[in-house]
């Protein structure tokens, strides 16, 4: 019997991700499919991955048109794989194939007849207005079938606002309205559309990085990654938590994905939480909580991160070079919190013979992280993400012939290639809809009278305007996927924040992390219920535990706004900002666990909220006022502690 816990074969894990559709940012059903139709998909996945590695590699062709075939793919592999209904699986497919034929049909029209709409002075003809009206129809209903009804439900909002209703509105919301002809022009044939700037990120950056990490979960990467973290974080008490965090950690640069990690390391990682001693819910909370934090972690961050690059042409590596740090203490937050209970509730450690040893598992998986190093140092050298993570996509393939055993072959590769593909149907979907959102905001300026709105409420307070945004990202996430909600954000409420003294990056980043609250918020926290789908504990309990848990979702991005720690300022000041806030979360912990070395009373329990609060302060001798409080807050826990121990 082996003795170390190992994860299921290669094609096991291959299948669970398949099934559980890591890639996508929300769940939902897909249709069972028949053999012949299975291979259908698995081919035409296939053939979407090929055409994509071409048109962002050696491929010469214009960004509308790579956009349409994204598109057509897109919506071909999601009217296949999705039903109506639910409850209907195993019906309608033939109607669905239609669906799924017309979709690619409105993409072949934009490639033919773009050029005649421009001959004619981009004067729409009967045909052109009949293929748009057909290409919106489809996507809202696709991304109804894979997202739910609100984000179909808000861009329908958005239409009739520009179209019909916004001209009855007073003051600061009138908008006289375009006419229908335009609308259709401007979201069929206009950069700004469908086809416009979010289905570009969509089609390079987003498509490319979701087939890498189908490349590397194919390769055996994703066993590696949480073997590793159990040998480094198997023996110290609370271990299996500690792991879940460190390997959602690395998962998460490979899928960005919260879901996708919660399923992919929660399958192993819950059971051995359990098994040393914590309860259901908390096993859970931890693995929503860390899994929530791969989409924080560099390089890939999820689709967010490509679309804050494009928006702000603040370059990628800045911003994965700079989300290093708070990505990090997001982690070190949520091990503390980890190390609290375990020691609280007497947790041991994991026996010997159930760790890996760090030198075995190095041996065996070493050139995993050739791929990973291939695409940083590509970044670093100032390639774009685009061709890194083609090179990076191919590197995997070599670097897996390191090993006999794990070579990829001819097959394995197909097998990455129709994954990657397949995985990307439901992000794929919900950027294109966003496109219709993005669109009505830029054509009719509602992003700058939202920001007039929270000025109006906020004045002219920072802290104010934050905790707004905080809220509306929680109220958003309760119907959109994360990517969504940053993107609605970002267009409505980044200007109010920069116009306030935040700067460019910090406002796209604070927006970004805070869009991640919803997986671990209640009442609707994905993460959080795949979790306790695998505890078999209780969906809201769970979702309540891995709130706690994730506080440093909402204290770390303050920092960004009102410290350097966003590498914005001298070093010697970022350096001082990160010791500070890493002992501030750990007294926060403490404060909120009511446990140090024993249990807290509440005064105490206060103090160290007192320290929390100004080791995070933007003052350097707040700090050290609050880590001078914290000291003699230990002092005195050990002191009794060892009083304790001499009277028994």
């Amino acid at each position: 019997m082996d003795r170390h816990p190992r994860l299921p074969s290669d094609k096991s894990a291959d299948t669970a991700f398949t099934d559980s559709n890591l890639q996508d940012e929300v769940a939902a059903t897909q249709r069972k499919l028949t053999s012949g139709s299975e291979k259908t998909i698995y081919w035409i996945g296939v053939a979407a991955s090929l055409f994509h590695l071409w048109a962002n590699s050696i491929g010469v062709l214009p960004e509308i048109h790579r956009n349409a075939i994204h598109f057509g793919f897109v919506l071909l592999m999601g009217f296949i794989l999705y039903p109506t209904f639910i409850r209907h699986q195993a019906g309608g497919l033939k109607l669905d194939t239609l669906l799924a034929l017309l979709a690619s049909l409105t993409a072949l029209y934009l490639l033919l007849f773009e050029e005649a709409l421009h001959a004619r002075n981009q004067v729409p003809n009967t045909f052109d207005h009949l293929f748009a009206t057909l290409s919106l129809i489809l996507l809202l209903e696709i991304t109804r079938r894979t997202a739910g009804l609100f984000i179909p439900g808000l861009s329908i909002l958005f239409l009739s606002y520009a179209l019909f209703w916004g001209k009855f509105l007073d003051g600061l919301w009138n908008f006289p309205g375009v006419s229908m002809s335009r609308m259709l022009y401007r979201m069929y044939f206009a950069p700004d559309g469908i086809f416009g700037t979010i289905a570009t990120i969509s089609s390079t950056f987003v498509f490319l990085f979701v087939l890498f990490g189908a490349f590397l979960i194919r390769s055996g990467a994703g066993e590696f990654m949480i073997r590793l973290a159990l040998s480094i974080l198997g023996r110290s008490v609370g271990g299996p938590a500690k792991m879940a965090a460190v390997a959602s950690g690395m998962l998460g640069s490979i899928s960005g994905s919260a879901v996708a990690n919660t399923v992919g390391s929660g399958s192993l990682t819950i059971p051995m939480m359990k098994r040393v001693g914590f309860s259901p819910s908390f096993s859970a909370a931890v693995e929503a909580a860390a899994s929530t934090g791969g989409q924080l972690m560099p390089p890939i961050m999820g689709a967010g991160a490509f679309i804050m690059s494009q928006w702000t042409q603040i370059p990628y590596l800045t911003i994965v070079g700079v989300s290093f740090i708070p990505a990090v203490l997001y982690f070190l937050s949520v091990i503390f919190f980890v190390h609290l209970r375990a020691r609280k509730t007497g947790i041991r450690p994991l026996k010997s013979e159930e760790i890996p040893g760090v030198g075995e598992v190095l041996s065996e998986g070493w050139h995993f992280f050739i791929p990973l190093l291939t695409l940083v140092g590509l970044l670093v050298y100032g390639f774009t993400p685009t061709f890194a993570a083609t090179v990076g996509i191919v590197s995997i393939v070599v670097a897996s012939w390191w090993r006999p055993e794990a070579r990829m072959r001819l097959r394995d590769i197909s097998d990455a290639l129709s994954l990657g593909a397949r995985n990307m149907v439901t992000t794929g979907v919900i950027l294109l809809c966003s496109g219709i959102v993005v669109g009505v905001v830029l054509l009719v300026g509602i992003g700058i009278k939202f920001s007039l709105l929270i000025s109006a409420l906020a004045g002219s307070s920072l802290l104010l305007t934050i905790c707004l945004i905080a809220v509306a990202s929680l109220i958003l996430g309760m119907g959109l996927p994360v990517t969504a909600s940053y993107i609605v954000l970002a267009v409505l409420a980044a200007p109010s924040l920069t116009t306030l003294g935040a700067s460019l990056l910090a406002a796209h980043l604070l927006i970004f992390w805070y869009s991640q609250d919803a997986n671990v918020t209640p009442p609707v926290c994905l993460a959080a219920y795949s979790a306790a789908g695998i505890a078999g504990s209780d969906p809201l309990n769970t979702g309540l535990e891995s709130w706690k848990i994730a506080k440093g979702l909402y204290i770390i991005p303050l920092l960004f706004c009102y410290t350097p720690i966003l590498f914005e300022g001298p070093l010697w000041h970022t350096a001082e900002t990160i010791i500070a806030a890493t002992l501030g979360l750990l007294a926060f912990a403490i404060a909120f666990e009511g446990f140090h070395l024993k249990l807290l009373p509440l005064p105490s329990r206060l103090l160290y909220f007192a320290s929390t609060v100004l080791l995070l302060f933007p003052s350097w001798r707040l700090h050290a006022t609050g880590a001078a409080l914290f000291l003699v807050l230990y002092t005195f826990q050990r002191f009794g502690r060892s009083r304790e121990h001499s009277t028994r």
